[in-house]
């Protein structure tokens, strides 16, 4: 459920930035374009908490 909610937020979002800025630039607002944009992050959150480890690095020093 958790996948499914992060997917809708972000793809909301996404959509949200990309009429903001179009609009801020001139540009037309493009759907698909926003809509590959938006699942691209969505895999992008997905991986990166999956590559980042869970503890803390140890730390060596010296006293």
């Amino acid at each position: 459920m958790k996948y499914l909610w992060t997917f809708i937020w972000t793809f909301l979002l996404v959509q949200m930035l990309s009429y903001v800025a179009g609009n801020m630039l001139g540009a037309s607002y493009e759907f698909q374009t926003s809509a590959i944009l938006a699942v691209a992050a969505t895999l992008l959150i997905y991986v990166i908490p999956a590559i980042i480890p869970d503890e803390p690095a140890e730390k060596k020093a010296i006293h």
